[in-house]
């Protein structure tokens, strides 16, 4: 429906004065993402939030429907998205320019945030115990929030209305109708009140931060080994965006790819249904008008081939098929698009008679999208291994850059420190460390986990057996190492002592 008809749908309603934009003596500053907000008339008095929709198709459905976006003229100061981890932007954004009286939703909503926007100036803020330490959350959501902004903070709550998704047409009506008719009272305040984001004091410890490698059974381990290394080991990096804690090229292998349970994923916010349904968006190859991507648009329509039917037919055909690969990245939109993919590309490869994948993500968001990216690819395996008729196996999930956002630092290492003990089977094998009595020497036999002797190493001194271990990469887990390391010391001071030596 064009604007033009809805204008005569709308001759019913109340026609205003035109709106004066000297009548209001702020201009809009954004203290947050800037570059990311699109500025209509700087003394405008809505905002528009488009949530998960392109901000460029929002503006195309405004101009269509005829809603004035003249700079001098225009009722609307902003247009900008929103996704969760967008609100204490947008709450501090608000609170430095009281002069935005309203804003519309009008996007579409794929995470929940302006439900816990709305929840925000309606519920208010609570405590709640989250592993073992006392969060703040947005009252009757799973929202976590920092404490310093709070409702009452707002001499004037903004009023929020939701009017629906970009192609509804009855949601159009109703949004041109309220721009049409809308004509605030002035401003209450026109004192700008700063509020810094919460600040926080990085701790890194020293590593490579260009070789991290996690190897786990299931989605949610490896998940919170990776907020460990992210808050232990990341690097502060200043972004057009806002700073990031960052590793590069972290390689995470998840041996036994299979939901986890709803309990355990609950305890850190995240929901099985929830995942599910992104599971079910990941394969869909259908792409709205206000999307600038979805991954299974990219797999299955958008360069013409349907890339998981594809690779299963040939995996059917030969199973030994090394051309399964798949690039997601188009070179001629993506390098100067404002919203372009993280997954760049896909390769299937059969390995010990199971189908695996290895997926490469340009960037990613650790605390958010790493967890529903890995049910996506897993759903993406599914498909693939179950069309062709071989088992699932391993996925493997590089990133090249992977951050967490400072503003959610608290939350990341509550995650890390909730890391417990744990002993896991060296896939290098296993020592049995021994004292030979005769040649007095110290043996150590490295066995494979099914009991297959590799090798042998003696010596009358721990430290020769320990380089020699270390230089035919015997051992890949620290804490075997350590171990082995503890017995062969142990080994050494029996034979030097001339006392019999038991294994720990």
């Amino acid at each position: 429906m064009q604007g033009s008809d809805i204008a005569k749908r709308s001759t019913d309603c109340h026609s205003p004065k035109p709106y004066d934009s000297s009548a209001c003596t702020l201009e809009f500053v954004p203290l947050h993402f800037g570059d990311k907000l699109t500025v209509i008339n700087p003394r405008g008095r809505l905002g528009i939030i488009t949530l998960w929709s392109t901000q460029s198709y929002i503006i195309q459905r405004l101009q269509e429907l005829g809603i004035d976006l003249c700079p001098e003229t225009s009722k609307i100061a902003v247009v900008g998205n929103l996704y969760g981890n967008g609100i204490p932007h947008l709450l501090r954004n608000l609170l430095y320019n009281p002069q935005i009286r309203d804003l519309a939703v009008f996007g579409r909503d794929r995470s929940g945030s302006s439900q816990d926007l709305i929840a925000f100036f309606e519920e208010g803020l609570e405590k709640a115990d989250y592993l073992g330490e006392k969060i703040t959350r947005i009252k009757g959501t799973s929202h976590v929030i920092d404490s310093l902004v709070t409702p009452e903070m707002f001499a004037e709550k903004p009023r929020i209305h939701v009017f629906g998704e970009p192609d509804d047409q009855y949601a159009a009506i109703k949004l041109y109708r309220f721009v049409h008719s809308y004509s605030p009272f002035p401003p209450v305040t026109t004192e700008r009140l700063e509020v810094p984001l919460p600040e926080v004091r990085v701790k890194r410890f020293p590593s490579e931060p260009r070789s991290h490698v996690i190897v786990k059974e299931t989605p949610l381990q490896a998940w919170r080994e990776l907020v460990f290394r992210l808050v232990r080991f990341g690097h502060l990096v200043r972004l057009d965006k806002g700073d990031r804690q960052e590793l590069q090229n972290v390689k995470v292998v998840i041996t036994q790819p299979a939901p986890d349970e709803a309990e355990e994923l609950s305890e850190y916010g995240f929901s099985l249904d929830d995942l599910k349904k992104y599971q079910a968006e990941m394969v869909d190859s259908e792409i709205l008008i206000d999307q600038a991507y979805t991954y299974g648009n990219r797999l299955r329509r958008h360069f013409g081939i349907d890339a998981l039917s594809l690779f299963a037919g040939r995996l059917r055909k030969n199973p030994q098929d090394r051309h399964c690969y798949f690039t997601l990245w188009d070179n001629t939109i993506d390098i100067e698009a404002d919203s372009s993919p993280c997954l760049v590309s896909v390769f299937f490869r059969v390995f010990e008679d199971k189908l695996t994948l290895t997926a490469i993500y340009r960037t990613h968001n650790a605390l958010d999208a790493w967890l529903r990216n890995v049910y996506g690819l897993m759903k993406v395996l599914e498909i693939v291994s179950s069309s062709a008729g071989i088992k699932v196996g391993a996925i493997t999930v590089v990133s090249h850059s992977i951050s967490v956002d400072p503003a959610r630092y608290d939350f990341a290492r509550r995650v890390a420190e909730s890391k417990g003990f744990s002993v896991d089977l060296d896939p290098n094998g296993y020592f049995v460390i021994s004292v030979d009595s005769e040649s007095k020497e110290i043996v150590a036999c490295h066995l494979s986990q099914d009991g297959t002797q590799l090798a042998e190493y003696r010596g009358k001194k721990a430290e020769r057996i320990q380089h020699e271990i270390a230089r035919d990469c015997a051992i890949s887990d620290i804490n075997h190492a350590l171990y082995v390391g503890r017995q062969l010391a142990r080994a050494e001071e029996c034979l030097i002592r001339g006392e019999p030596f038991e294994e720990e």
